[in-house]
């Protein structure tokens, strides 16, 4: 007890101070100020642009393709000068976007998982080219050294969000599965010794199926799969095995209709869930973009605005010269910004306002027309009378 009792703080305070020592050598790194803030913005945004995505989606895309026709001898024997050069060109392609890459983030890049996939990839890039330099082109395992290099098509997971969630989700169903196998293999465990028991009999049994517990679970196997499973059956009842039917079909109930089926449903459950989640994240990112653009919009405009009163109050441009400048900064693909616009204390003021000098104008258009009509009728009552008959006259 005494030693367990001094065991267990000798853990903790060397797990303490490893995490002390790296959290203190991050904050160490990201207190170093970057000399080529602009330079790592640059290649930041042409990392994250769509145009990037684009050509290294159609560069790995293209290399699979050319490893699809490098399987063809014929082919690769007519064209092996292209095959050579292309495979130099995808190789540095993909060592100037891991380049690109650790320049923006040096820290940050070995922190993501695809990011240490992308690496691992490249160094499965070289293996043949090592191999050819040290064993020759006749190393035993320069075949399997080309045959992973198929792999390099798991380089579009890391441009593609939807194939993320889908690992995702396959992640997350690590532990349900595990059980659910865990489950069906000792209920295969079970059924594999009775198996062996009832129909592995050494007199009159199926000792190719049953004869040991490895073919009676490769059996089992296939009768969860439901593949050949007549032909198994027809094998047990040629040595006439009474309780086979009901072996067979108890066993199939159970493993295929009811522990794969239930397999099949945590798969699409937590798919489901990982994509309800990936549309939120979507959906949050677009309101994001929306409201980071409305800023830019309102600050670009309250700008303009505020520049306008400064010329305004300086009084060196008049009015309407100063609508005129305002209106060639106005743009046509500019959205417009209405969300809580109306609920602003400063829109209430300004209509308020607005609203005054409305029923101003208002009214004194009002007294305009009075005075009007009033100097028409004293003009109509100064008219001499022969020409008011004459008028009268002509209606």
């Amino acid at each position: 007890m005494s030693q367990h009792f001094h065991h267990n703080p000798v853990r903790v305070k060397s797990g303490s101070l490893f995490a002390t020592a790296s959290e203190a050598l991050q904050a160490r790194l990201s207190k170093i100020k970057r000399k080529d803030k602009e330079c790592q913005a640059y290649f930041r945004k042409v990392i994250k642009s769509t145009f990037f995505q684009i050509v290294m989606i159609t560069t790995v895309t293209t290399n699979s393709f050319l490893l699809v026709l490098g399987t063809n001898y014929d082919i690769q024997f007519e064209f092996f000068r292209t095959f050579e050069v292309s495979e130099l060109f995808f190789v540095s392609v993909y060592v100037c976007e891991f380049l690109m890459k650790v320049y923006v983030d040096p820290i940050t890049y070995w922190k993501d998982g695809y990011n240490i996939l992308d690496v691992i990839i490249l160094i499965i890039l070289t293996i043949p080219y090592l191999l050819r330099k040290i064993k020759g082109n006749h190393s035993a395992y320069l075949h399997f050294a080309d045959g992973i290099q198929s792999l390099r098509i798991l380089k579009l997971i890391s441009y593609s969000r939807g194939i993320r969630t889908l690992i995702i989700a396959v992640g997350e169903t690590v532990y349900t599965v595990a059980s659910v196998l865990t489950l069906l293999f000792l209920l295969m465990f079970v059924f594999a010794i009775l198996g062996f028991c009832l129909f592995g009999v050494t007199d009159r049994g199926d000792l190719e199926n049953w004869g040991n517990l490895a073919s009676a679970f490769f059996t089992l196997f296939s009768l969860a799969t439901v593949d050949g499973w007549t032909d198994l059956q027809e094998e047990l009842d040629k040595r006439k095995f009474t309780v086979s039917r009901a072996f067979t079909i108890l066993f199939i109930l159970l493993a295929s209709f009811i522990f794969l089926n239930m397999f099949v449903g945590v798969m699409i459950m937590h798919t489901e869930d990982s994509m309800k989640k990936f549309e939120r994240d979507l959906t949050l990112e677009r309101n994001l973009a929306i409201m980071e653009e409305k800023q830019i919009i309102l600050k670009r405009q309250q700008e303009e605005v505020n520049r306008l009163m400064n010329t305004q109050k300086s009084g060196s441009m008049n009015f309407i010269d100063m609508v005129e400048g305002f209106k060639k900064t106005l743009r046509h693909t500019d959205p417009m910004v209405l969300d809580d616009f109306s609920t602003s204390l400063s829109f209430i003021d300004i209509y308020l306002v607005t609203l005054d000098n409305q029923d101003v104008i208002v009214s004194k258009l009002q007294e305009l027309y009075c005075e009007i009509v009033n100097v028409l009728s004293l003009m109509l009552e100064d008219m001499p009378k022969e020409s008011s008959s004459s008028l009268s006259g002509l209606s």
